[in-house]
């Protein structure tokens, strides 16, 4: 079996990586800066190769994806991604189209290179790590992180339906906060205040299991995903205090 991975050499998606890797599959391991496996027993491994890639390089892409996939693409799973708050949209100007081109952008490319040679060979299994952010409706002081995880959420379903006839299934794994080493850097170290945290091993355990169920969506925590849907019912006039 052969699976890639855009966005590997961290958090999810990382954790993600050794599992398979235990599993015995080759892999492709893939991010903007790939040095990070340096110091990584993932990077010795013979079964895995790596790649320095932007996935909002569409060229270096196109050449990623058909390098690795030489003789067959059983899996892309997507899990970079641009995180941008209100403070950094106002600091750095470009990191706006920065987060549209990683997050939306990115992710249609990498989907549809992928599907296109997956289609060739009758199998495949797409598969991209949104967040509950993206379930949220647009709402007055809505985040364009929020927009970018609901487009996610839609390319997702739509490649979806577009892909059922060739028999490659797509999952859009959407979940809420996991104790990453990403998010406690976001967060200056300490995560306690973030609602329903999941850890690492707990959100790999239920990213595989709707990967092998070739779920199309799977959303968690269950308790995240009721508040959300509870804001998404507020009159406008309420959802306006929360700015993000």
């Amino acid at each position: 079996m052969k699976i890639m991975i855009i966005g590997g050499t961290s958090g999810i998606g990382l954790a993600l990586a050794k599992h398979y890797a235990k599993q015995g599959v080759q892999l492709a391991l893939c991010s903007r800066d790939i040095t990070r496996l340096d110091s990584h027993e993932l990077r010795t491994d013979p079964r895995v190769r790596t790649y320095q890639l932007d996935i909002a390089d569409h060229v270096a892409l196109i050449r990623t994806v058909h390098d690795f996939g030489k003789g067959g693409l059983d899996m892309l799973i997507v899990t970079a991604g641009q995180y941008a708050d209100t403070v950094g949209l106002a600091l750095q100007p470009g990191l706006g189209l920065r987060v549209v081109q990683t997050n939306i952008l990115g992710l249609a490319q990498t989907f549809d290179t992928a599907a296109a040679l997956m289609q060739r060979q009758g199998h495949g299994h797409l598969v991209a790590v949104a967040s509950v952010a993206g379930l949220l409706k647009e709402y007055p002081g809505g985040s364009l992180y929020s927009a970018s995880k609901r487009a996610a959420i839609g390319i997702c379903d739509a490649y979806r339906k577009a892909l059922r006839p060739y028999g490659i299934a797509v999952t859009v794994i959407v979940p809420g906060y996991v104790d990453t080493a990403g998010l406690r850097q976001l967060n200056q170290g300490d995560v306690r205040a973030k609602p329903f945290l999941q850890s690492e091993p707990d959100a790999v355990r239920r990213i595989v299991h709707a990967i092998e169920q070739r779920a199309g969506r799977c959303i968690f925590p269950w308790q995240l995903h009721m508040m959300v849907r509870l804001f998404n019912s507020l009159p406008s006039t309420i959802q306006r205090l929360r700015q993000k």
